[in-house]
């Protein structure tokens, strides 16, 4: 019996093993290399200041292209594209000598009580946070879409029961990076003097309603149009949606346990470690692969008890960002190794990252406790899996910052150092960083449009090529579009 399209769609997206974790490390590396060649560029050639329709393209190119391409027609050999982004990075660091900045923003005149506006902010803003966060979007606009494409392979495709893939990584990544940021405001308060959890909980309630609406908007969207759903994915009726509206008051939660566990890494670990437990102890994991969809819970059950992992990878993201968002303070010129890594920024980036990772081997080997990844269940191993990925990714991209713009956060004023930071970030990853979760939200509303006009499944690869680029550019489009037009959509 023929299937209908729908059911070639489900079947598509069904029934996945996934690659090896090394294949989605040579891939994803493509992001922080395209960083890496854009940081070249502009502290070499100044080329994207000011930012006019070519040095536009070339970003868009960069940062958009580089990951279109490595996702798609390069992804059988991502080493020759990382090569092709590496080489030209290389040679142009090692010929031209970095050049001054074209502008520099104006000098307040000085005041008698002008301090406040003077001095510098105990938490800057950070170039290389906003460019890996704005990559990670960008790859995360792109895989949705993409993945209904033959021209996208299939072991870059979420997996059913077991295994790791890009999208895994994908979906981990976006709640990792949302946990770097969202620690910036405990930060500012201080843990000791930080409002009640009351007002904690009524402030993170108010982030969560719109989101809990756009997944109540796409689940009646999804259920009336009839449209392709992978149900192993998050239930019958939950989806991404509702995963991050709840994170935001069950992080309340933990600030309350934060005071008594200083430690957001700690904590992370700890649930992590508690839910795998329930999960290989009890008849939980079971329950969670294999019960029958009798009532509302049980269909839901994927969602409602992955959430687990997920706020565990939020939590962990908090514990990096209490890492990364601090201004450095000053290290004697002849610190020792162990000093740089106990006192820079970037030093215990790297640390951490050796820490998440070493965990991570140690969960899945044979001589550790042979624990297999699984998205579906966000278990143990895909806790620290996501946690020592975006660790290391992020530590990548603080080094490209360290090396190639080292006057960075040497500014006098606060206007200065905004000025040098903008100068230090793509616009285009500043822009789908600045208003994430409205960009992702219209691609998604995109993704839906395309896959309800066109047979994805039946195109050649030119075709395919030809309608992720001009997606790719239109979701662009309208995030340079908002920062352009200083509009923050705050969802």
């Amino acid at each position: 019996m023929a299937k209908t399209y729908k059911q070639l769609k489900e079947a598509w997206v069904s029934g996945h093993t996934g690659g090896s974790v090394a294949d989605v490390n040579s891939v994803s590396l493509a992001m922080p290399l395209s960083i890496l060649l854009w940081s070249v560029i502009q502290s070499r050639m100044r080329l994207f200041t000011p930012y006019t329709p070519g040095p536009c393209l070339v970003d868009f190119l960069l940062n958009c292209g580089a990951t279109l391409f490595a996702t798609t027609i390069y992804s059988s050999s991502p080493w020759v594209l990382n090569m092709l982004l590496l080489f030209p990075a290389a040679i142009l660091y090692a010929l031209e000598k970095p050049a001054p900045p074209k502008r520099e923003a104006p000098r307040p005149p000085r005041k008698t009580n002008s301090e406040k506006e003077t001095k510098l902010d105990a938490l800057p803003v950070k170039p290389f946070i906003t460019n890996y966060r704005g990559a990670m979007m960008i790859i995360t606009c792109i895989a949705i879409l993409a993945v209904d494409f033959r021209v996208f392979p299939r072991r870059f495709a979420k997996v059913e029961n077991w295994g790791t893939s890009l999208m895994d990584m994908g979906v981990g990544s976006f709640v990792f990076t949302a946990g770097v940021v969202s620690v910036r405001s405990s930060l500012k308060e201080g843990t000791d003097r930080g409002p009640p959890l009351s007002n904690r909980l009524l402030a993170s309630f108010r982030h969560s309603i719109p989101l809990l609406v756009l997944g109540t908007i796409r689940l009646i969207s999804v259920k009336g149009l009839d449209y392709a759903e992978h149900v192993t994915e998050y239930g019958v009726h939950w989806n991404f949606f509702f995963t991050l509206g709840f994170l935001p008051p069950f992080a309340a939660l933990f600030q309350t346990a934060f005071n008594l566990v200083p430690s957001y890494a700690i904590l992370s670990f700890t649930l992590a470690a508690i839910y795998e437990i329930a999960l290989d102890w009890t008849s939980l994991g079971s329950f969670i692969l294999i019960a029958p969809r009798t009532d509302l819970f049980s269909k839901n059950r994927e969602g409602i008890f992955s959430f687990i992992g997920y706020l565990a990878i939020f939590l962990a993201g908090q514990s990096l960002g209490s890492i990364a968002l601090p201004r450095q303070q000053p290290t004697p010129k002849n610190a020792s190794l162990i000093s740089m890594l106990r006192q820079t920024t970037l030093g215990r980036l790297a640390v951490t990252s050796i820490m998440w990772t070493a965990l991570f081997y140690f969960s899945t080997s044979y001589y550790g406790l042979r624990l297999s990844v699984s998205r579906r269940l966000a278990n143990l191993p895909y806790f620290l899996w996501v946690s020592a990925f975006n660790s290391y990714q992020i530590t990548i991209c603080c080094a490209i910052e360290t090396i190639l713009f080292p006057n960075l956060y040497k500014a006098t004023t606060k206007d200065e150092e905004l000025q040098r930071s903008r100068d230090a970030t793509s616009t285009i990853l500043y822009a789908f960083n600045r208003n994430g979760l409205a960009v992702f939200l219209i691609a998604n509303l995109l993704t839906g449009l395309v896959n309800m006009t066109m047979p994805t499944l039946h195109m050649s690869m030119l075709q395919s090529m030809a309608i992720l680029i001009a997606y790719a550019a239109t979701v662009t489009g309208v995030a340079v579009g908002l920062d352009f037009y200083n509009l923050s959509i705050k969802l």
